[in-house]
Parts: structure tokens; C-alpha cells; sequence
């Protein structure tokens, strides 16, 4: 069944203010209120690597079905989620281009991100910069970073900490990797003091 996605001028406007990402969380939420079930807070996570993802239009030439499979994304919690989107483009559209699979990766980088209260990760030249949620932070994860990248990492203390990865201008795939890799590595690390 196809949905038909409509925004009228106001609700266009809000969009743009707010960026698709959060305006699909926020629409979301309301509708879960509506209906009663209760929202839980969810931690924003900005991503702003330099890699091409987005929906081509030589895949999806119709915008209210590109509108659904961004919301349907922007909405992915799980990897489930994820494999879910993933048969249904591959079914209804064909093989996925590059840069769907980026798109589908940012979203799992994303999810990464809030377990590892990563707030921002954000790219400058040749580092990818990881921005932590200060309330949640644990210092001795940069032990546990620094012993495995050793020079390639800066760590910044403060009000809002943050590590500089050195990594060198590379593919999209590389990109990617390398940024999954580095939140894994935090991961474990937090298991392990769990």
C-alpha cells in the first residue's frame, strides 16, 4: 500500500527551520501522543560527514515516495528497522545506488552515536571531529582510544569534550568504516565497564 506524503506551505516552512530529520522525530511523536503512547526523550545526533548520501532521483523519480523512504529511515531505530527499509527499497526500486547505502549507514552511525552519547560528529579536512554529551561522558575511554590510535587522536577536555580522529581524505566506504570502527572501540570499552 502507498502512502501519499502532502505538505502544505506551513508545514514545508517548519521543516526547513528544523531540518527532515528532527521534523520527522518531532511529527512522530506527536502522532504517539496523539494515540496515547507514551515518548520517550531521545538524544539529537548531528552528522555531518563528507560522503554522498541521498535518495538519486534516477532511483526514486517520484518525491512523495523519496519523502517516505527518508522518513522511514530518519525513523530506523534498529537494525531491523534498517533491513526492513532496506528489502522494501530493493523490492519496490531495485538494487541500491551508493549513495542509499551511505544514507542507510549514517542512520546506523546515528544509532551508534546515542548508545556512546556521541552528540555531533563532524568532519574538517583530513579528522573526523567526535562531539560527547558532557553529562555522560567517561574519561577513561580516551585510555582505552589512545592506547589504540595512539597519535592519530587528539582528545580536547572541557565544557563540551571532544576527539579529533586523523583520517585521511578517503572513499565514502573508508569514511564510514573508520567512523564505525571508533565508535565500536568506545562501545567495548563501556561494555566492559558495565
Amino acid at each position: 500500500m502507498e502512502r501519499e506524503v502532502c505538505f502544505g506551505e506551513i508545514q514545508h516552512g517548519h521543516m526547513d527551520q528544523v531540518g527532515y530529520d528532527t521534523y520527522c522525530k518531532l511529527l512522530d511523536e506527536v502522532i504517539k501522543e496523539i494515540q496515547g503512547i507514551e515518548v520517550k526523550e531521545e538524544m539529537d545526533v548531528q552528522i555531518d560527514l563528507d560522503i554522498s548520501s541521498y535518495i538519486p532521483d534516477e532511483y526514486i523519480e517520484s518525491s512523495s515516495q523519496k519523502i517516505e523512504i527518508y522518513q522511514d529511515i530518519a525513523l530506523a531505530r534498529t537494525e531491523e528497522d534498517l533491513s526492513n527499509v532496506t528489502d522494501e527499497m530493493i523490492d519496490r526500486f531495485g538494487p541500491l545506488p551508493d549513495e542509499v547505502n551511505n544514507l542507510l549507514e549514517i542512520a546506523r552511525i546515528k544509532e551508534l552515536c546515542k548508545k556512546m552519547y556521541v552528540v555531533k560528529i563532524s568532519q574538517r579536512r583530513e579528522s573526523i571531529v567526535f562531539h560527547f554529551d558532557v553529562n555522560n561522558f567517561k574519561m577513561e575511554v580516551t585510555d582505552t582510544l589512545i592506547k589504540k590510535y595512539r597519535n592519530e587522536i587528539r582528545f580536547s577536555p572541557g565544557k563540551e569534550p571532544y576527539i579529533t580522529y586523523k583520517v585521511p581524505q578517503n572513499s565514502d566506504n573508508m569514511i564510514i568504516k573508520k567512523v564505525k570502527e571508533f565508535l565500536t572501540t568506545i562501545r567495548r570499552r563501556a561494555n566492559c565497564q558495565s
